[in-house]
């Protein structure tokens, strides 16, 4: 089986406070209330607030997860940083002029003055060149003549979201935004990666999405294809593409597809991308009303990643060591994380001490335990170590180091499929490639019952590992 490895990673966050109302709690709670909504509108963070938040830096790059320090994390914020070694944090007035600029259809409608000020902000933005900024030019108009419109979405004072078919509740407006919306933060981070590691995009073969969204009309709900979206508008003229649906847990799935491709000689190049869940915006406001926090769930998640032939020195891809998670396996929590931590590892002789880094569901703490949700990360971490202890490979005085060391503190927005490992890729390659670490196990879970199709869950693992040829070239 020839080796493959995942060469480049990007992500990035889009500051979009005016939309978070429009996420599916607020928008179903806020009306209720007039003054829950007032004190909604009067907690939500601004851009510099949003872009010194320590866990958003650790997500673009500029720390580690590991440095964010004690919490609270905001008592600990620095200067407010738009960029990092993996991409940005986008301001909303840039990210409305982004939404226009890859809307196919002119669903998307902004007022002359928003529309100018996107226009010329985005058009100093270092991606420029690849965005069609003309489009924000054409969306450009009456706003008040589109909110009028049958079934429109005002999303802010300047911007209004068209419904594209009146008895079609998959055409409805939200449902487009929300995909509009995702397809904006998946086409920014694939950017970023292609300008950042100079590849070109007629290179990539295929393109796989693996967001939470559900592209489709009346008769395909659901039908998708986020990832041929993302390579029209990120200018992948060569590529086509398609999705792996998995809940919160697509993202290793859509690896491993991809990496098998790349292994068969299917295609040479393929990229995996993912944007935001709209749906998920302010999930958890009434838990940081509750306790006096700010509204944290203020930003979309935009990340994607690229998968190729062994070049000699990016990480590889363990095909070899994947784990899943069978239906015979049940859904306890420890069954799960058996399946998916001890199982691959203990087929291929690999102690779980041999594994640097482990990266799972890695949910901001400070974002669930407001409302009830615990610490997902540390619980996960807590269950891998005393799994690693009851196999032997640790004492059961060393649990606590163990998750010290091979875990980490969540740090991503509440939108599960990005923060189920996905969002640890970029840190992974750099602790791969500059030596910090061996291997990197990726972890991702997922809850099928949601769909109410089946009562179980799902989840599958994939090894990372340091490349032997830059070890030989040392």
């Amino acid at each position: 089986m020839p080796d493959v490895v995942i060469s480049a990673a990007a992500q990035v966050l889009a500051h979009v406070p005016s939309l978070a109302r429009h996420g599916s709690k607020p928008r179903r709670e806020l009306p209720k209330s007039a003054e829950q909504a007032e004190r909604f509108a009067a907690a939500l963070r601004t851009y510099d607030e949003a872009a010194a938040y320590p866990p958003h830096q650790a997500w673009i790059g500029n720390i580690h997860p590991r440095d964010l320090g004690d919490r609270p994390w905001s008592a600990n914020a620095g200067a407010p940083r738009r960029t990092g070694r993996f991409g940005e944090i986008m301001p909303e007035e840039e990210f409305l002029g982004l939404l226009a600029a890859v809307d196919d259809f002119e669903l998307f409608a902004l007022s002359p003055e928003a529309a100018a000020t996107a226009a010329a902000a985005l058009a100093g933005h270092p991606l420029a060149k690849a965005l069609a900024l003309d489009k924000i030019d054409k969306a450009a108009g009456d706003i008040e003549a589109v909110a009028a419109e049958p079934k429109a979405l005002r999303l802010t004072a300047g911007a209004v979201m068209r419904c594209a078919q009146a008895d079609d509740e998959s055409l409805s407006a939200h449902v487009l935004i929300d995909n509009l919306a995702a397809k904006a933060t998946a086409t920014l981070a694939l950017l970023h990666l292609l300008e950042r590691s100079g590849i070109d995009p007629t290179s990539i073969d295929y393109v796989i999405g693996c967001g939470e969204e559900a592209i489709g009309d009346r008769y395909q709900r659901g039908g998708g294809n986020m990832g041929k979206a993302v390579a029209e508008a990120a200018g992948c003229t060569d590529a086509s593409g398609a999705d792996v649906k998995n809940f919160c847990a697509a993202f290793v799935p859509a690896l491993v597809v991809a990496s098998s491709l790349v292994s068969a000689g299917v295609f040479r190049r393929v990229a995996i991308v993912s944007g935001g869940s709209m749906a998920k915006l302010g999930m958890k406001f009434q838990g940081h009303l509750a306790k006096e926090l700010p509204i944290m769930e203020d930003v979309l998640g935009g990340t994607a990643c690229l998968v190729e032939a062994d070049d000699g020195t990016s990480p590889r891809v363990r095909l070899d060591v994947v784990g899943r998670h069978k239906v015979s396996a049940g859904g306890a929590a420890a069954e799960v994380m058996k399946a998916l931590a001890i199982e691959p590892l203990t087929r291929n002789g690999i102690a779980m001490t041999d594994v640097d880094d482990y990266a799972t569901e890695l949910h901001n703490p400070e974002i669930t335990e407001p409302q009830g949700s615990g610490n997902v990360p540390e619980r996960n971490y807590k269950i891998i170590a005393a799994l690693a202890a009851a196999k032997g490979d640790i004492a059961r005085a060393d649990i606590a180091a163990f998750v010290a060391e091979r875990g980490m503190p969540g740090y991503a927005p509440t939108q599960g499929h990005l923060a189920s490992a996905l969002c640890y890729v970029p840190h992974a390659l750099d602790r791969l490639t500059t030596g910090g670490a061996g291997k990197v196990m990726l972890l991702a879970k997922g809850s099928l019952f949601l769909g109410r199709m089946c009562q179980l869950s799902d989840g599958m693992s994939v090894l990372l590992e340091r490349n032997v040829g830059l070890e030989a070239g040392r």
